[in-house]
């Protein structure tokens, strides 16, 4: 058997041999199905239903909270949410307050939640209405508030998986924060099998904003700056809004010195390169350029009867007022004293 004939035969066993691996369930790391899924209606009334007998609940509230899932329709995500949040609501007064600030478009006073934060065990009802609640507090610029509530939550705690990556996610974005950013996007677009059209769209222009930026360059200066109006627009003039201030200064100065010694090093480039003459940028056509010399020319003999150099008076005061027209000012004063020099040089008998 030829040395070609044998590795046609290895070539062949190998691929025999990664077919049959996927067929026995092998699969790529980077193609697995999304797992994560909002519970279901029934699920969500079940851990409901548990939460109660927890709580020891009166019948009278068991009663009123069985008015809200009384109508058979079966929502989801988001919208199962709001049901359960508002089944708490009805048991427990905090979760009320909580409820009622969601309910509200405007941004007035923000209602006691310590205590959904103040434990670490994360029980169905805390986990969420710090979701609900840092949705709300998400969708009204208050980024740093929705990142207290909303970090430290995982998929599994909540009713709606997709809504709590998606805020996650606009708190880092909002607030700068690439790695944790990149990191929820990821597990949004990929882990969640029943994310909203409108999350994915979203999450997909946010990753695409994070990867870009870049820490100290100028688009991460103004986000930050923009950080600083949004700030000041919530009345929010404290010792942050001024410690952010004072970054985006320092970030400025050091790029200035950057740019003040990048200008340097061309200056130094340029006189270092044997005399050269060629300037390191164009002279700008308003200023005249400056020199030592006299300004004056190697008179040549052209005869005393073509007029060189003279016009009449006519058509040099035409030609004045022209260049008046097309050029700065100054430059008139220019061309006057070039006529002046001519005149002063002209042969005797010269017409003028």
């Amino acid at each position: 058997m030829t040395k070609q004939a044998r590795l046609m035969i290895l070539l062949a066993a190998l691929i025999c041999g990664a077919r049959c691996s996927l067929a026995e369930g092998v699969r790529d790391p980077f193609d697995r199905e999304p797992q994560l899924k909002s519970l279901t209606t029934a699920e969500a009334r079940q851990r409901f239903d548990a939460w109660l007998d927890a709580h020891d609940a009166s019948e009278t509230a068991r009663a009123d909270a069985a008015e809200l899932w009384a109508n058979g329709d079966d929502p989801r995500g988001a919208e199962l949410l709001e049901r359960v949040a508002r089944s708490f609501a009805v048991v427990d007064e905090r979760a009320a307050r909580i409820v009622a600030t969601c309910d509200s478009d405007a941004v007035l006073a923000l209602p006691d939640a310590a205590w959904l934060t103040e434990s670490a065990e994360k029980d169905f009802e805390r986990a969420n209405l710090r979701l609900l609640y840092g949705r709300w507090l998400a969708k009204h610029q208050l980024y740093e508030e929705a990142r207290q509530q909303l970090e430290g939550l995982t998929p599994d705690d909540v009713i709606d998986p997709a809504t709590l990556l998606f805020y996650q996610a606009v708190s880092y974005h909002r607030l700068l924060d690439q790695e944790q950013g990149l990191s929820v996007l990821k597990r949004l677009q990929h882990d969640v099998a029943d994310s909203p059209e409108r999350y994915l769209a979203v999450a997909t222009l946010m990753q695409s904003d994070l990867e870009a930026l870049e820490e100290e360059s100028l688009d991460h200066i103004s986000r930050r700056m923009d950080d600083i109006r949004r700030r000041l627009d919530l009345g929010r003039a404290g010792p942050k809004t001024r410690e952010v201030e004072d970054g985006v200064i320092a970030s400025l100065d050091k790029m200035i010195e950057e740019m003040e010694q990048q200008q340097q090093q061309q200056q130094q480039q340029q006189h270092s390169g044997g005399g050269s003459n060629t300037p390191a940028m164009p002279m700008p056509d308003s200023r005249i350029a400056g020199g030592a010399g006299p300004g004056e020319t190697k008179r040549r003999d052209l005869g005393d009867t073509s007029g060189w150099g003279a016009l009449p008076p006519k058509e040099r005061e035409a030609a004045l007022q022209q260049i008046g027209k097309d050029f700065p000012s100054h430059y008139r004063d220019v061309v006057e004293e070039y006529f002046r020099r001519l005149a002063s040089q002209r042969p005797a008998g010269a017409g003028e």
